[in-house]
């Protein structure tokens, strides 16, 4: 029987929250040239005599909040879709996962799916908005690794689902367990990138020339921004939720130069207008990490309730929902 591999990619997570695991980890993750888009010595420089050296033990920190006894949530629920996945598929499938930092790695995954000899193999990065430093390094490793292959079976890479009406409506369910007329607003939070490397969507031209926020056209279908404002635009539709009520905003920045609104300013900003509670959706990560349940669910609560507020309510990630499996199901069957 020709058969069909299927591999799932995932960011990654240190192997242990270690101060040695999370030094490896950051070290690979940051030291990627389309994470950080700079010069080759000067990364290097950066990375591995700065940032690593001092941020490794305070992350360490926090990864050992994150842990739980099952390990990190983010390898956890990745690995129960890739189970759940493969009973939803035919025997013509077979799934694999491989994280795009650090374990299962993808040499690893990809090795063992070469001696399988398929005739086809589908690239699924679990980043529903396309970005080039997470759906395109992902890709980018996958290609680096098989061109290699003295066989190069069919290969079918998918980039982006941020509109699939499945994962819309998945995430949209995860919304619902919450009655929205209870908060004061609704934050839809997503992970920030330096406007430079938005920019680098465009030829010759710049994210800001674009109507970004209202609409996704051939000129800006991959501007990682537009598409994250059209998945908040679907949501809040299927929800209910009137324009007035809702903010996008991204987190995670390292600097003044990265994607705005920042989310924790708009938090901040809700507590002084005194809005006592707000709910946070994060529809960039399809599993729960140290983004949403540390960053949002601990530290935004910590500034909320420091400008007045009272409760941050995070909408929890994809995870293992029978609607996500049935989206990742969809995009490996479509043609």
């Amino acid at each position: 029987m020709n058969k069909t591999g299927v591999l799932l990619i995932n960011l990654g997570t240190p192997d242990s929250p270690s101060v040695s695991d999370v030094r490896s980890y950051l070290s690979q993750f940051l030291n990627d040239p389309r994470v950080i888009d700079i010069p080759w010595l000067l990364r290097k420089m950066l990375v591995n005599l700065i940032i690593v050296p001092f941020r490794a033990p305070k992350s360490a920190k926090i990864y050992q909040k994150l842990w739980t006894d099952k390990g990190s949530p983010l390898l956890y629920y990745s690995e129960q879709v890739k189970v759940l996945l493969q009973q939803e598929l035919t025997k013509e499938f077979d799934v694999y996962l491989a994280m795009r930092y650090k374990n299962p790695s993808i040499p690893n995954v990809l090795e063992a799916m070469r001696k399988k000899n398929y005739e086809r193999i589908i690239v699924l990065p679990m980043f529903p908005q396309y970005a080039s430093a997470s759906t395109g390094s992902a890709l980018d490793e996958v290609m680096r690794v098989i061109r290699k292959w003295w066989v190069i079976p069919e290969i079918k890479m998918i980039s982006q689902y941020y509109d699939h009406p499945t994962f819309i409506e998945a995430f949209a369910e995860r919304g619902r367990k919450y009655s929205i007329d209870d908060y004061d607003h609704v934050l839809f939070s997503y992970h920030g990138l330096p406007e430079r490397q938005v920019d680098k969507v465009y030829d010759n031209d710049l994210c800001a020339n674009h109507d970004c926020e209202h609409e996704v056209t051939d000129d800006n279908k991959y501007c990682y921004k537009a598409t994250c404002y059209a998945t908040t635009r679907l949501l809040a539709e299927k929800l209910h939720i009137p324009t007035e009520k809702y903010t996008v905003c991204f987190q995670s920045r390292l600097d003044q130069k990265w994607l705005k609104p920042f989310s924790d300013e708009v938090v901040r900003e809700c507590g002084r207008k005194g809005m006592k509670k707000i709910l946070v959706f994060s529809p960039a990560f399809t599993a729960d990490c140290l983004e949403t349940i540390i960053e949002i669910g601990d530290e935004y609560q910590e500034i909320f309730k420091e400008h007045g507020g009272e409760k941050v309510q995070l909408v929890e990630s994809l995870n293992d929902h029978p609607l996500w499996i049935k989206c990742l199901k969809e995009l490996v069957l479509a043609k």
